[in-house]
This record gives structure tokens, C-alpha cells and sequence, in this order.
């Protein structure tokens, strides 16, 4: 193995805006449902890594018509005499080009404009996608990847576990609210997952912290990918960082929403 085999790379790429359908629904979960989206403007849609994030535009109410922005010289262009669409950013869990069908993978009991759309979405309706801007493309080539995170990063998990080659190590810890939230990842990687279930201890701390805490790393070249909710998250990469020693181009830890304001994507530094 090179150097190079382990370069991280920061792509970016040409914004447009789709409107597409809902082509079918998929109960992954009793919290999880699938959207597979589908239209001629799939065409030419790009991903190229497992936490890549698209902006889904949503109608302002439920049952009205969706009023898209269009892309101006400064971005996003908001029709005037239509209420502003809400926006949100999710994971593209799948994308066949030949099928034209984009998979988008809802958590289903976290309340808000999203989540209500997923619930109440059915075949026909309309959605639409801008992006992804960029994808941080992380080599599949480490000796071990350890993949950290809640039930929101659980569609960006699962797409990597299915790219990562046979013979990688694969280190999985995945918080959910409850057991029946579960769910059976694909891979050919040598596999070894950590199921929590979310919990109010009483030393304070997040069980994703401390499962962190108390994961062994192996010897070896590794990643550790990390997203969910701002503070434990937040608390994850300041133990591995900090404490462990863990350099910091090895480590992406993502807050893909917070308590205060569910609407927010941060990237920590």
C-alpha cells in the first residue's frame, strides 16, 4: 500500500436542481422509510461518496405546489410570487443510472417538515433534489474504517459498507432508539458492528461517546467517520482527537442535526 492509495480528495462538482417523482416506497424500518425517486432529470447525476449530501426541496405546506428555485450568478433564485420552499439535506443512499432512481433513506420519528413529507409522501408525488455541491472521497484502501454514528447516519453506513472491498476491516457503531430500528447492512468486508440503544445514564454521557471510549483500534492504517447529533458527535472526535492521539486528517465527524436547531449540517475541524 502507497501513500497515495490513502489520499483523501475534496471533489467539486456542478450544482443543478431536479424535480423528480416518487417512483416507489420502501418500509426499511418501523423509523426508517425509503424514497426512490425517479425523472428524466436524474440524468447525469453525480455522487461520488457515502456522505455525500443532496438538498430535498419541499413544498412551504403540505398539498401545495412545489415552487423550485432556480440557479442565478450569486445561487439559489427564489420565485417571488410562491412561498419559499423548505430545504433539508439527506444522504443519497443509491443512485442507478441505468434505472434512473435515486434512493433517499428518512428517519421517520424525527419530527419536522421532512419527516411529515416522507410520511405522508405516496407515488406520483413531487420532490425536488439540487446537488450533491461536492463529495469528500475517503480511499477504501485503509487497513480498518470505523464508522460511528446515530439512525441519521445509518444511509451513509450502509452505502459504505457495500463499497468497502473484501478484506477491509470494518468497525460499526450505530445508535438507535430502539431495537426494532435495526437493520441488516450488506457487505463483503470483515464486519464487526455495535448496536446501542439511545439511553439517559446516569454519568451523563451519550452511549455513541462512550461505546467510542471504549473501542479498540486496530493496528494499521484507518479512518474514522463519524455524524449524527451535534454533541455527541462533538464528544466522539474530541476523545479520539484529544485523547487518543488520533491525527486529524484521519478522522471526519459530521453533525448531520442538532436538538436546538435540527436544521443545520456541520462539519467539524
Amino acid at each position: 500500500m502507497t501513500q497515495a492509495d490513502l489520499t483523501v480528495q475534496k471533489l467539486r462538482h456542478t450544482t443543478k436542481l431536479r424535480m423528480l417523482k416518487v417512483g416507489r416506497i420502501t418500509e426499511l424500518t418501523p423509523s426508517m422509510r425509503r424514497i426512490t425517486l425517479v425523472g428524466a432529470d436524474l440524468e447525469g447525476f453525480h455522487s461520488a461518496s457515502f456522505d455525500d449530501h443532496v438538498k430535498l426541496f419541499f413544498p412551504a405546506e403540505p398539498g401545495a405546489e412545489l415552487a423550485m428555485p432556480t440557479m442565478g450568478p450569486n445561487g439559489l433564485q427564489f420565485p417571488e410570487d410562491a412561498p419559499r420552499p423548505i430545504a433539508r439535506d439527506y444522504t443519497p443512499r443509491r443512485y442507478d443510472p441505468a434505472a434512473q432512481e435515486l434512493d433517499i433513506d428518512f428517519v421517520l420519528h424525527h419530527s419536522g417538515p421532512a419527516t411529515d413529507w416522507a410520511m405522508g409522501a405516496s407515488v406520483g408525488d413531487s420532490l425536488g433534489v439540487g446537488g450533491p455541491r461536492g463529495s469528500f472521497v475517503i480511499p477504501t484502501g485503509f487497513d480498518w474504517h470505523a464508522l460511528i454514528g446515530d439512525e441519521t447516519a445509518m444511509p451513509a453506513i450502509g452505502r459504505r459498507l457495500e463499497e468497502l472491498p473484501q478484506g477491509a476491516q470494518a468497525l460499526v457503531i450505530v445508535k438507535t432508539r430502539d431495537e426494532a430500528s435495526r437493520m441488516d447492512f450488506q457487505s463483503r468486508c470483515d464486519l464487526r458492528i455495535q448496536w446501542l440503544v439511545d439511553d439517559a445514564s446516569d454519568d451523563g454521557m451519550d452511549a455513541l461517546e462512550r461505546a467510542a471510549r471504549e473501542l479498540v483500534l486496530p493496528a494499521g492504517e484507518g479512518y474514522v467517520w463519524a455524524a449524527g447529533e451535534y454533541t455527541p458527535i462533538q464528544k466522539v472526535r474530541e476523545h479520539l482527537v484529544k485523547e487518543r492521539g488520533l491525527d486529524k486528517g484521519r478522522i471526519r465527524a459530521a453533525s448531520y442535526w442538532r436538538r436546538e436547531a435540527p436544521a443545520t449540517h456541520v462539519n467539524f475541524e
